[in-house]
């Protein structure tokens, strides 16, 4: 509504879990799964933009989607009041 908003999206990975689950830490996990769902996307056509573009420039819906379905859930937290920086 042409009004500033301050909202962070986070995800949690657990290092115990996460390497009983592929045998790593979660810093490889939160690294990996994020480029693998880059190239997914861009495989997929979902990111075809003629040119070149930032990652923040793109579609994130089914990005962020598809974080939740491979194991990088997020939370999402907006501000009631824009920080002062």
């Amino acid at each position: 509504n042409g009004h500033d908003k301050t909202i962070y999206i986070y995800n949690i990975c657990d290092h115990e879990s996460c390497y009983r689950e592929v045998n790593s830490q979660a810093i490889s996990y939160t690294t990996g799964v994020p480029a693998m769902i880059g190239a997914k996307q861009i495989l997929t056509k979902k990111w075809k933009k003629p040119g070149v573009w930032n990652i923040e420039q793109l579609d994130p819906d089914s990005f962020m989607n598809d974080l939740n379905e491979y194991g990088l859930p997020w939370k999402l937290i907006q501000l009631d009041r824009h920080p002062d920086f």
